[in-house]
C-alpha cells in the first residue's frame, strides 16, 4: 500500500513539475520571440515546410469532408422540406466547428510530429549543446520561429479546409443530387455571420494552433536525447495535442455559442 501511495505520489510530482516547465518554456518562447520576427526568412521558411507541406492532406480532406455533409445534411433536411438550406448547413458546420478541429487533428498528425522529431534529432545530435556554447539561444533561433509558423499557419489552413469543404457540398448537393444552386448559396450567405461563424472559428484555429504547435515544440526540446525518445516524445505530441484540441474545442464553444 506504501508504495502504491508512493508510485502516486512521485507521479503527480513530476506531473507538476513538467507543467511548471512547460509554462515557463512558454513564457519564455514568447519573450525571445524577437529573433522570429527580426529575422523573417527562419520563420516564412517554416511556414513553407509546416503550412505548405500540410496543404495536400488538408484540401483533401476538406474535400471528402464536405462530400459527406452534402450526403448526410440532404438526408436529414429531406426529411423537414428544408434541403435548400443545405448550403448553410454545410457552412456552419466547417465554419464552426469541423474546419478548426480536423484541421488542428490533422496539423498535429503531419506538422506536429515532423516538428517534434526535427527538434528532438536536434537534440539528440547535440546541436542545439552546440548553439549554447556559441551563446545562441536554442529557444530565440529553433523554437520559436516553428512556434509562430504554425500559429500563422493554422487559420490559413483552416480556411482552406473551409472553402474546400462548401466546394464539396456544392459537388454532392447541386451537382449529384439537384438542390436549387441559387438556394445553396443564397441561405449560405444570409446565414452565415462574420462574426459570430467565420470570427469565433478563426478564434478558435489560432488557440488550435497556438496548443498544438507548443506541445510539439516542448516534446521534441524535452525529449530524451536518444532514437526511442524521439519517437517516445512524436507519439505524446499526437496524443497531447489531440485531447489538447478536443478539451479547448468545448470550451470555446460553451464560451462563444452559450447565449447567456
Amino acid at each position: 500500500m506504501r508504495a502504491f501511495a508512493r508510485s502516486i505520489g512521485h507521479g503527480v510530482i513530476d506531473a507538476v513539475a513538467k507543467l511548471g516547465y512547460f509554462a515557463r518554456l512558454f513564457v519564455l518562447t514568447l519573450r525571445q520571440s524577437g529573433t522570429a520576427f527580426a529575422r523573417l526568412r527562419l520563420t516564412i521558411a517554416q511556414i513553407h515546410f509546416i503550412g505548405n507541406y500540410s496543404l495536400v492532406i488538408i484540401v483533401v480532406s476538406g474535400l471528402f469532408v464536405g462530400f459527406v455533409l452534402g450526403l448526410q445534411g440532404y438526408n436529414t433536411l429531406q426529411r423537414y422540406g428544408s434541403e435548400q438550406a443545405l448550403g448553410l448547413l454545410v457552412a456552419l458546420s466547417l465554419v464552426r466547428e469541423l474546419g478548426p478541429v480536423v484541421t488542428a487533428l490533422l496539423f498535429a498528425g503531419r506538422a506536429g510530429t515532423s516538428i517534434t522529431a526535427e527538434i528532438g534529432l536536434m537534440k539528440a545530435g547535440e546541436q542545439l549543446t552546440a548553439m549554447e556554447m556559441m551563446a545562441v539561444s536554442p529557444v530565440a533561433r529553433v523554437l520559436a520561429p516553428r512556434f509562430w509558423a504554425g500559429v500563422v499557419s493554422m487559420p490559413l489552413l483552416a480556411a482552406m479546409f473551409s472553402a474546400v469543404g462548401v466546394f464539396g457540398g456544392y459537388i454532392v448537393g447541386v451537382v449529384m443530387i439537384g438542390v436549387d444552386e441559387g438556394a445553396f448559396w443564397s441561405q449560405m450567405q444570409n446565414g452565415v455571420d462574420w462574426i459570430d461563424d467565420v470570427g469565433n472559428g478563426v478564434i478558435k484555429s489560432i488557440v488550435f494552433g497556438i496548443a498544438v504547435t507548443f506541445i510539439a515544440v516542448f516534446e521534441g526540446y524535452d525529449s530524451q536525447p536518444t532514437p526511442e525518445g524521439v519517437s517516445r516524445a512524436t507519439t505524446r505530441t499526437v496524443v497531447s495535442s489531440s485531447l489538447a484540441v478536443l478539451a479547448l474545442d468545448f470550451i470555446l464553444t460553451a464560451l462563444m455559442f452559450t447565449k447567456g
